[in-house]
């Protein structure tokens, strides 16, 4: 793989700024946020007078511990535009989640808004190595999601060619990269193994390919896919990390040259790290639930937004910013299987770690008399598809998840092809308890 350091002087200054210079500019806009909320959203002054704060009592960072958290749930109960703090009229654009589970939730953006958001995105390719005049392959999907159309303008902003190819044609993918050379590809991880498999599938090999880079979100995935998209491609594979009520992609992203967990671009969101039962502040280093509020958002400022993700906050290396640790799940994925807590993840390293399958797999949950159960449904990799191969996967599987997971399950290997594919973001997990 290449070095693809980018060298200091192509940095936004406020990257590589002490920690004092980048805390001041926190508070600075920390008070106009809040105010900025305060001001023009209904919801947020009746929360703050409920909670008997103000944004005057707001002096220092650590005072926002004071002021109440936003929830995925608020912006479903002020659908469809209740929660923007500016008019109408000064929104440049909407995006909006699927809305499988209820209302969807709808953001919206100013022109300075979409602005930030390209240049932040831009940041984050130059920090995963991606340069002015590279080509980059765009495979988010287009449309309400915020990764197409985020990661679209940000690859522009960087001075780069983007390649608009959105999702699915996992065919077409892959003749797209032979034949146009991209530098690099932004995808969800689990549709580039369904691109790997392509390769496979046509008898070509994907150490060939022009990809020099892969940028991965909207999905956690852990660094056991990285060493396999890695050594498949011979690429860099790195992290972006966003959402849409705070942005969408590229609220942090990983340096290509430490791999260790995404920067948060701090000068536009100061993260916080909560016990997810108690909703009190933890310290940098300890594991708890992400919480962000927006400093410089005009179109929908989001003020102690509970993201539900699971990390840690550590210190800075590559840049002055803090990281984060890689996402290991989410409080509302994670599984509790007979008391002992469950995400997929871990068992995406299982799979990942047993010999004689493939990285496709898919957890179904369902009831076994009156106890909740757990299967697994894998794929033998195509060299393993006979019956003994199989089994030997299967038991090694399951010791492997039982030992170190903790939980037993019932494992079903299929042949090559058996679990469904994602276009997108994979569907993990299949609860069937309430249908038995």
């Amino acid at each position: 793989m290449q070095d693809l350091t980018p060298p200091r002087d192509i940095l936004d200054p406020i990257e590589i700024a002490s920690i004092d210079e980048i805390r001041a500019l926190q508070l600075e806009r920390l008070k106009w946020s809040v105010r900025h909320a305060y001001d023009n959203v209904p919801m947020y002054k009746q929360r703050f007078d409920d909670a008997g704060v103000h944004p005057d009592d707001l002096q220092s960072l650590a005072d926002l511990a004071k002021f109440p958290f936003t929830y995925k749930n608020d912006l479903r109960d002020n659908y469809p535009f209740g929660l923007f703090a500016v008019p109408r009229s000064q929104i440049m654009r909407l995006h909006a989640s699927s809305g499988t589970t209820g209302k969807p939730t709808v953001v919206g953006y100013t022109a300075n808004d979409i602005s930030n958001w390209a240049d932040l995105v831009a940041r984050s390719l130059r920090a995963a190595g991606l340069r002015k005049g590279d080509m980059v392959h765009n495979a988010y999907g287009y449309g309400l999601f915020t990764g197409g159309l985020g990661a679209h303008y940000g690859i522009e902003r960087l001075g780069a060619t983007v390649v608009p190819m959105s999702g699915g044609q996992t065919e077409k993918q892959v003749g797209l990269i032979t034949d146009f050379q991209p530098d690099g590809i932004m995808v969800t991880p689990s549709y580039m193994l369904n691109i790997l498999e392509q390769y496979h599938k046509v008898g070509m090999d994907p150490r060939d390919c022009s990809l020099k880079v892969g940028v991965f979100g909207a999905e956690p995935w852990t660094d056991a896919m990285r060493k396999e998209v890695e050594e498949a491609f011979d690429m860099h594979a790195v992290d972006i990390y966003g959402l849409s009520e705070i942005m969408g992609p590229g609220v942090a992203n990983e340096c290509v040259e430490t791999k260790d967990g995404p920067v948060i671009w701090e000068d536009h969101f100061l993260p916080e790290i909560i016990d997810p039962a108690t909703g009190e502040v933890l310290p940098d280093g300890e594991m708890g639930e992400l919480v962000f509020t927006t400093l410089t958002k005009e179109g929908l400022p989001m003020i102690r937004y509970r993201t539900r993700d699971l990390t840690r906050l550590l210190p800075g290396t590559a840049r002055s910013m803090r990281r984060m640790e890689k996402i290991t799940g989410r409080s509302d994925d994670m599984i509790i299987l007979r008391g002992v807590n469950v995400f997929p993840t871990q068992i995406e390293e299982q799979v990942l770690a047993t010999g004689g399958l493939s990285s496709h797999f898919q957890i179904e949950l369902y009831k076994s008399g009156r106890m909740d159960a757990m299967r697994v449904f894998v794929e033998a990799a195509a060299d393993s598809t006979d019956n003994l191969s199989k089994t030997a996967a299967a038991r090694m599987l399951t010791k492997r998840i039982k030992d170190i997971v903790g939980v037993s399950t019932e494992i079903i290997v299929g042949d090559p092809g058996a679990v469904e594919r994602s276009q997108g973001k994979a569907k993990r997990v299949v609860d069937n308890r309430d249908k038995e």
